[in-house]
């Protein structure tokens, strides 16, 4: 329990930092995201997961 935590802050952490670094960019992409159709947004969070589950399966212990 005490490393799902530990993860849960890290992915705060890298989720945080460009909404702290680039603002007004974030802004941008998040329009643009907003016209991206949601076929296309489902096939990038498919590939997100399985390059996750890799790493994860890759460097766990």
């Amino acid at each position: 329990m005490k490393i799902l935590i530990y993860l849960i802050g890290l992915v705060l952490i890298v989720e945080g930092i460009p909404y702290f670094a680039f603002p007004d960019k974030m802004k941008k992409w998040m329009r643009l995201i907003q016209e991206t159709p949601d076929y296309q947004l489902r096939i990038m969070g498919f590939i997100s997961m399985c390059i996750g589950l890799l790493i994860a399966y890759l460097f766990g212990e």
